[in-house]
């Protein structure tokens, strides 16, 4: 494809159209079109905050969440001298559990590693999203981590874990983040910033908002942000900071290529994700970009190299599609029509033979131990998420799911929900590691004291029952809820007097059984 064929009109009406449900009364975003000698277009709607709140603009800063990961990616280059990809986590950690310093700092950053994600983390620990936690609990939080959610090079998922780890590991060499945004920004002149803290005050910060059923709320989180999604910054600043990768000039020449460049599992395999960007198509041509999302905020930032162009998005609300919305843009601008047809698959809930896996298929996405991702037909007849850190290739087969989660090999059998209540693991339960206590009362686990006390009742997956329980092999759904989200964590049997609870980003958080039931 030439630049020639390039339909700039098109793609700047297809972004006004995709605005047009963003009022004054709500909170908005802007998108912002460039190529790699400058920006094409950027329209914007909505308002920055509500009840008397300026409208949004091109210039507005929020907050960029995970984009910062192919900017931190980047910092990580630049300082080869003291840090290789292909470094144990522990030769500069060396205070992390074997298992864990075994990861490799490019393996952290690439998502083969498998480092649980911090965030979700604490949510099986029962912490909510607002919980303040400080830079150095969350270290040693990690460093008390036995072993990594799957076994490193064999799966891709996504966490922000590694992330961290990374950031810790230049920090105790005296070599922060933040500066090095500040020096960038100031390079390019963009209006980046990097945050420790979501209270750190941001100049014209637009206000997040979450749809709750009361309404917008204002989005919050209380976790350390750390270099996964520590950046502000406006959307004319991200299209000119894309711009920058795309001409490849000085301080950038061959940064984009080096980022985007495939990285491979254990056995060889390409993954789709390089460090901080995910490759995709549109029809035959290859793209490469990442999002962000944090509470009440939602970005994205894709390119398209072959015609060195891109798009850039970001929204104060939490109900924007940045990959939709960014992707649609680059359609109308290639003149690709975007097919995609729904999957074949039997909707349903599926549990693997053993272990902690499940998944729910709809009738246009899947869940994956909770991880929700679009779905859609691939061409050898069976389903494909397209989604490189969500990646699911399925197939029906005789009434089983068969393929790959992540591209390890999956097997997943028809469950059904609704049996008797498991209140043979009734108790107090710990987990050693972190110190937490956790009850199953009547067959339900019982977090939280006073208002904030939560009943929530445990929904036996009762698939083929090979795990060793006297239900559901031995795993268990409850839904625990940390708005804007509602968790769906697997409580999994694992040996007398011993369980897990897992969510995609974090598995096998493992508990130990203190003293059985005194309140019959």
């Amino acid at each position: 494809m030439t630049t020639s064929a390039l339909n700039w009109p098109a793609a700047a009406d297809c972004a006004r159209a995709l605005l047009t449900d963003w009022h004054m009364d709500g909170p908005g975003g802007a998108i912002v079109a460039f190529d790699h000698e400058g920006e094409r277009f950027a329209h914007a709607a909505g308002g920055t905050g509500l009840g008397g709140g300026d409208g949004f603009r091109p210039d507005t800063p929020t907050r960029l969440a995970s984009i910062t990961k192919h900017v931190f990616c980047s910092f990580v280059l630049a300082q080869s001298d003291v840090i290789a990809l292909e470094d144990p986590l522990g030769a500069h950690l060396p205070d992390l559990a074997p298992a864990m310093a075994a990861i490799t700092v490019g393996q952290a950053l690439d998502m083969t590693g498998g480092v649980p994600d911090t965030r979700e983390a604490l949510t099986l620990l029962g912490h909510s999203v607002f919980t303040r936690t400080e830079v150095d609990d969350l270290l040693a939080f990690h460093k008390a981590m036995p072993a990594p959610s799957y076994a490193p090079g064999t799966e891709v998922h996504y966490s922000n874990g590694g992330y961290r780890l990374v950031e810790e590991a230049l920090r105790r060499k005296g070599i922060a983040f933040a500066p090095y945004v500040a020096r960038l920004a100031a390079a390019l002149d963009l209006d980046f910033s990097a945050q420790e803290y979501w209270l750190d005050p941001v100049a014209g910060l637009a206000t997040g908002y979450w749809a709750g059923p009361q309404g917008w709320q204002i989005g919050m989180q209380g976790m350390h942000l750390s270099a996964a999604g520590a950046l502000c910054g406006s959307g004319r600043s991200l299209a000119r900071w894309g711009r920058a990768l795309l001409a490849g000039t000085g301080a950038q020449s061959g940064l984009l290529d080096r980022l985007a460049a495939p990285r491979h599992l254990s056995d060889g395999r390409k993954t789709g994700y390089g460090l901080g960007l995910r490759h995709q198509h549109l029809g035959d041509v290859a793209l490469v970009g990442h999002g962000g999302a944090q509470p009440g905020y939602k970005s994205y930032l894709l390119f398209c190299p072959q015609t060195r162009t891109g798009v850039a998005m970001v929204a104060n609300r939490d109900d924007a599609n940045g990959a939709e919305m960014t992707t649609q843009v680059m359609a109308a601008l290639l003149g690709i029509a975007q097919t995609r047809a729904p999957h074949c698959l039997t909707p349903g809930l599926y549990v693997a033979a053993d272990g902690a896996d499940w998944l729910e298929i709809t009738p246009h996405s899947a869940r994956r131990l909770d991880d929700e991702v679009a779905l859609f037909a691939s061409a050898d007849g069976g389903a494909d998420s397209f989604s490189p850190t969500s990646r699911l290739q399925l197939h029906m087969q005789d009434g089983d799911l068969r393929g790959f989660a992540g591209h390890a090999p999956v097997h997943f059998k028809p469950a059904h929900t609704g049996g008797p209540a498991p209140v043979h693991l009734d108790g107090l339960w710990r987990c050693v590691p972190h110190g937490g206590v956790m009850e199953i009362r009547n067959g339900a686990v019982v977090r939280g004291t006073g208002p904030t006390r939560r009943v929530m009742p445990l929904d036996p997956l009762d698939g083929d029952p090979l795990g060793g329980g006297p239900s559901g092999g031995g795993r268990y759904l409850f839904t625990q809820p940390d708005p804007p989200w509602t968790r769906r964590v697997c409580l999994c049997e694992d040996g007398p007097d011993r369980l897990t609870l897992s969510l995609s980003r974090a598995r096998n958080l493992v508990w130990q059984r203190l003293h059985g039931p005194s309140f019959h």
